[in-house]
């Protein structure tokens, strides 16, 4: 079990309740009135069948459906008040029994109405003739599964096409479909929601419905599609977020209401990071606030209502709600109508501090215990605490605390839970203390805020500051912009130009950040998370104040910015078999939601890649890990990506003949020698080592297959460019080859043979994805190649002549010094490397491990390969190299260096020189 499951278990080894259901008087009315029937519901925890089998005996004993209904639910109550109160059943089981109970008289009392009106006006069709199907949406707890012992029941209805009854006797008493089904929904909800001698099952709750109480009492799909497009306000989103089709259970079981779904998911859940929903539930949650505190106007024990209250079960679930809204869309693992799954959800997903999560779910769990005691007294839809001193006392004793005349732990622990929830509440929506900025607002101090083109805010800020917003402010597609918009980007430039008067970041990083945001202008959503989250906006000045490249890296995807929120950034490095973890969850999820296109994985991966490229960023620019530390985390980064998109598009392919494919992916050049940085392209080899007899076929369309997955441009952006002309025969060979015949290739077998150049590359290439089977024998192949005996003058001539021929193609202008491509630099100690290694691994196994080619030139002058010092010096200049070179990437500045600049490096291009001569004279 996990951990917030966990907090929310009844403790082990608790003492049994000092308490016992009779107190309560509803108990006692069951009781009394219903004494020779309690002996009728089987002992234990009430189930669906257990409810449908007593509804059932009761009808066959002549009570009609609706007494069946009542009687039913009072039976469940009373079994369930005596299982929670005198034996300490768990919330989670009360709330299921109380959910099954809803389920099975919902269902039951559809099939009857619908008899009854099928008799009566014939079977509703659709225009095909098809009998055209309703359904009953539940909402808030229902939907959850998470219903409260008196709770309502908020419904929607719902059916599928509009249409015509087939009617009756030759077509008489034909009505509509749209007419049936408002007979059908107000027949239901008073079979179900009627008070009579028996009671009621349940108070039925329509206003949720589009346009509410005002709107019809069942929809169509096209009427609920047209409202979610056109009328479907925020707030709706949250209610919708728990919807689920109750009954009829057999259009549940069948699949048929599944169609309600891709209506419903893409009005909840945006594609994007929708931190817009912010101010729509802050508003929302300020009137029920100012609606219970009205209500508690001059009757003060209403001040203690265990939902709607500051600190109460409502605020916990805004808070889960809020952060599945914001980043459902693009993360479905945390997708789940149960409050308690979703906090182990977001708390997996990184999204919540575990330790928050736990205590919310500790707080949710004894507020619903507290909750459903209140309601036990009289069952009546209440969440105030009793006002009398012995219900007080009977509620703590059922708890297992006991109030005296001195002290009550209840109200105490009731106090200690609410403020948890309501300083967490408050730090996610700013309630109470609003974020400030030094009391002053917009980079002004006094005076109401003003827009973003208002020449009194550009006449605050800085004045190069103001001559780059100006640039854009005064264009139309800004003034066409509503105020909300203007005001909410007068805000971050405001607060930018607060920053670099409070010298927390430089003009130059102010500078940037507006020219970031100009192309984000109509994207709001990422204005919205700036907005809502000021620390991640003061971290973003900071880093854009750092380098250059963040900010191109940042206008590519903005998306990441979110990343700026999560503590952990500089503190975890990157972890491969956790990366493919967390996205095969997220293709699960996909599935789940029946959402597992091409189009949602290619987005899922690409993001997932973006994200982890920015954390090393920051990290990079933070000065927390070196340059030979960011390459090893982009390298294995694409390993991770290259086998997650492997195992998603073999799954994929028409042609696939196996569960898993054998084909290795061979990393050369940057990614072989896990040397990546940003933005490098892939050189690729791709090996298959399989006996089918299509195999060729198979994986060729396969290779073609995952080549475009990992470098089709989509609406998260790209992935990687894919160079694979190191293959056997370069860009004429095949895309794809076996095994057997690539060793033949670089061994030398038969006429066509691999070149030298081809022998270099092999020096720093590896196994990076696919089959790890495949791994041994290729490296096997690798190995028999670099120690394959060779003439030393020969091999001295060809390596120099591609060096020559190498430097030819890449000309650097007179009086530069490039850090790569100049003698005396990064190419140079490279190849003269590849030559030691193709002249003595046979002599000197260790030269063989893809150790990177800083060890390997200490390792060869360890073996007497070079003279003295040689090869440590050439290893720390190459050090030096790469991180001259990363810098300059960094700030998008040029590697070919001026005298001037190129003077500092003088010591590092000397060393890099005599290992050259040293080696090739």
């Amino acid at each position: 079990m996990d951990s917030v499951a966990q907090a929310s278990a009844v403790p082990a080894g608790l003492p049994a309740p000092a308490a016992t259901a009779d107190h309560s008087r509803f108990v006692q009315r069951i009781r009394r009135r219903y004494e020779a029937e309690l002996a009728l519901l089987p002992p234990g925890l009430p189930d669906d069948v257990t409810m449908r089998a007593l509804v059932e005996r009761f009808r066959q004993e002549g009570r009609p459906l609706p007494a069946a209904l009542r009687v039913m639910r009072h039976l469940v109550m009373e079994r369930l008040a005596v299982l929670d109160v005198e034996q300490g059943a768990a919330m989670t089981d009360v709330t299921q029994a109380m959910t099954h109970l809803a389920e099975v008289a919902l269902d039951i009392g559809l099939a009857h109405c619908r008899a009854e009106l099928d008799a009566q006006y014939g079977v509703p069709r659709d225009a095909a003739g098809q009998a055209i199907d309703f359904w009953v949406v539940g909402m808030g707890k229902l939907g959850g599964r998470e219903l409260n012992v008196s709770s309502d029941i908020d419904l929607i209805y719902v059916y599928e096409d509009d249409g015509q009854t087939d009617g009756v006797e030759g077509g008489r008493q034909r009505i509509s479909a749209h007419e049936y089904f408002a007979h059908l929904s107000r027949r239901l909800s008073t079979l179900i929601g009627d008070v009579t001698e028996d009671g009621q099952v349940f108070r039925v709750d329509l206003a949720l419905r589009p346009n509410g109480n005002s709107g019809p009492p069942a929809v169509s799909m096209g009427m609920l599609e047209e409202y979610f497009l056109v009328q479907g306000r925020e707030w709706e989103r949250f209610a919708w977020l728990k919807s689920r089709v109750i009954a009829p259970r057999a259009s549940v079981k069948s699949g048929r209401a599944l169609q309600l779904r891709s209506l419903v998911t893409p009005f909840v859940y945006r594609r994007y990071l929708d931190y817009g929903v912010f101010e729509g539930l802050r508003q929302l949650h300020r009137k029920i606030r100012d609606e219970a505190q009205r209500r508690a106007a001059g009757r003060p024990e209403r001040a203690n209502d265990v939902k709607l209250s500051r600190g109460g079960i409502r605020e916990i679930e805004f808070i889960v709600q809020l952060l599945q809204v914001v980043r459902g869309g693009q993360f479905p693992e945390i997708r789940t109508r149960s409050t308690l799954k979703a906090l182990t959800r977001l708390a997996a997903r990184g999204l919540m501090k575990p330790e928050t999560a736990t205590a919310l779910a500790q707080g949710y769990d004894f507020l619903r215990r507290v909750e459903h005691r209140i309601q036990y007294l009289d069952d009546q839809q209440t969440h105030c605490l009793p006002a009398a001193d012995e219900d007080i006392g009977w509620i703590a004793r059922s708890l297992c605390l006991t109030c005296n005349s001195h002290a009550c732990p209840l109200l105490d622990k009731l106090m200690e839970v609410r403020e948890l929830v309501a300083t967490e509440f408050d730090a996610l929506l700013h309630d109470g203390v609003a974020p400030s900025n030094g009391g002053c607002k917009n980079g002004m101090c006094g005076g109401p805020p003003l827009p973003i083109d208002s020449e009194d805010f550009l006449e605050k800020l800085q004045p190069e500051l103001a001559v780059s917003v100006r640039r854009w402010a005064q264009q139309p597609r800004v003034q066409n912009l509503r105020e909300e918009s203007r005001l909410r980007l007068a805000k971050l430039v405001g607060r930018a130009a607060l920053a670099v008067r409070q010298g927390e970041c430089t003009l130059e990083a102010a500078q940037r950040f507006v020219d970031w945001i100009e192309p984000l202008l109509r994207r709001e959503s990422y204005l919205a998370l700036l907005v809502e989250r000021p620390p991640v906006q003061g971290r973003l000045l900071r880093l854009l104040g750092l380098a250059r490249w963040p900010m191109r890296y940042l206008m590519q995807h903005p998306g990441v910015i979110d990343e700026l929120a999560d503590a952990r950034l500089l503190h975890e490095r990157f972890d491969g078999p956790a990366f493919i973890q967390d996205l095969q969850a997220r293709h699960d999820a996909w599935a789940e939601h029946g959402e597992a296109s091409e189009d949602a994985l290619l987005d899922s991966v690409r993001r997932a890649h973006h994200a982890e490229v920015f954390r090393t960023l920051v990290r990079d620019v933070e000065g927390q890990i070196s340059v030979e530390q960011v390459a090893d985390e982009l390298s294995l980064l694409a390993d991770a990506t290259l086998q997650c998109v492997i195992d998603w598009a073999w799954a994929r392919l028409k042609q696939k003949h196996r569960d898993a494919p054998r084909l290795a992916v061979i990393a050369y050049g940057k990614l072989g020698g896990k040397e990546l940085g940003y933005g490098s392209d892939l050189d690729l080899v791709f090996l298959f080592d399989d006996e089918d007899e299509n195999a060729s076929e198979i994986y060729g369309a396969f290779v073609r297959k995952l080549i475009t997955w990992l470098t089709i441009r989509t609406a998260a952006g790209e992935l990687f460019d894919i160079d694979t002309a190191l293959r056997p025969n370069g860009n004429s060979g095949l895309l794809v080859t076996s095994l057997s015949s690539f060793e033949n290739y670089q061994g030398g077998r038969g006429s066509n043979t691999a070149w030298t150049w081809e022998h270099q590359a092999i020096t720093r290439a590896r196994f990076c994805a696919g089959d790890a089977s495949l791994a041994e024998r290729f490296e096997a192949t690798r190995r028999a190649v670099l120690t394959s005996p060779r003439d030393p003058v020969a091999l001295r001539d060809e390596v120099v002549a591609m060096r020559e021929k190498l430097r030819a193609a890449r000309p650097v202008k007179a009086g530069l010094f490039d850090v790569k491509h100049s003698p005396g630099g990064m190419v140079d100690a490279e190849f003269t490397l590849q030559y030691l290694i193709l002249a003595h691994a046979g002599d000197h196994p260790d030269l063989l491990a893809n150790a990177g080619n800083i060890a390997l030139l200490q390792r060869a002058e360890a073996h007497g390969l070079l003279p003295a010092d040689v090869g440590r010096a050439a290893a720390d200049a190459y050090r030096e190299l790469r991180r001259v070179q990363h810098r300059a990437r960094l700030n998008e500045q040029s590697t070919a260096l001026d005298a001037e600049a190129a003077a500092a490096l003088q010591p590092q291009r000397d060393v890099v020189l005599a290992l050259w001569r040293a080696v090739f004279g």
